[in-house]
């Protein structure tokens, strides 16, 4: 891999004009969207995730190889959710670190967790090289700008031997399954977000949700990205036909 092979940019999809107009223009707009709705994302998750969100992200910690011991980075913090799970793991909040865009988001994981948490972006991580045993994303790599730039960061910030774990949602690959996703987080979940919050900006963020999902690189190109950027053993697991967990090692 070469310098210039590893910095070749890689959206995670397009612009989507309804939000916002440029693919500058993106950052400013997914960091007020969450900081909007940080008061409410936590009661937003549990409707779309049916109240197994916080099971799903345990078990795939510990299928990854998450162990006491190890020193954790969670990018894209949020409200805490896999940090949560990862601290249950690891035992001790002094081993997880969050990140995140969002000041919203980071007020809202501090009123859960005392763990040390930072403002900073996926694409420039505030973090010493080889400082972490293992890196978390819990599904926001469609928000960011470059994934060859974020991967590049994540590889840098891990020692040798580390590991990488992303949840992500993506679209079914048969027509019955996409239309039905697309009914429930297109539709139903923005919806019923706002009905359950009063805020609009709950809906708007659903509905963005899943348009990005629905817009976003497909496995192969997320993959290729990943062993462009230095990962070894990269691994794509699909659950329930949506829920998808990729892994990769820094060697």
């Amino acid at each position: 891999m070469n310098r210039s092979e590893s910095h070749q940019k890689l959206e995670p999809h397009p612009v989507l004009p309804a939000y916002y107009a440029r693919q500058d223009d993106r950052a400013a707009f997914v960091r007020r969207l969450f900081d909007e709705t940080a008061p409410h994302y936590d009661r937003i998750e549990r409707l779309f995730s049916l109240g197994s969100g916080a099971r799903y992200r345990r078990q795939s910690l510990l299928k990854a190889g998450l162990r006491p011991g190890l020193r954790l980075v969670d990018i894209a913090v949020g409200t805490g959710l896999v940090a949560r799970e990862a601290v249950a793991i690891l035992g001790r909040e002094s081993d997880v670190i969050g990140i995140d865009l969002s000041h919203a988001m980071l007020r809202a994981a501090r009123a859960r967790l005392t763990i040390p948490l930072i403002q900073g972006a996926a694409e420039h991580l505030p973090l010493a090289d080889g400082s972490a045993d293992f890196l978390t994303m819990g599904y926001a790599l469609r928000h960011m700008s470059d994934l060859m730039s974020a991967f590049g960061e994540f590889h840098r910030v891990l020692r040798p031997g580390g590991k990488m774990l992303m949840l992500e949602i993506g679209r079914p690959s048969k027509r019955l399954g996409r239309l039905a996703l697309s009914s429930y987080l297109g539709g139903v979940v923005p919806w019923f977000s706002r009905w359950a919050t009063g805020q609009p900006a709950a809906q708007t963020l659903m509905r963005y949700y899943w348009e990005t999902i629905e817009n976003c690189v497909p496995v192969d190109a997320i993959t290729d990205a990943m062993q462009r950027s230095g990962f070894a053993a990269i691994e794509c697991r699909t659950d329930f036909h949506v829920l998808r967990s990729y892994t990769g090692r820094k060697d």
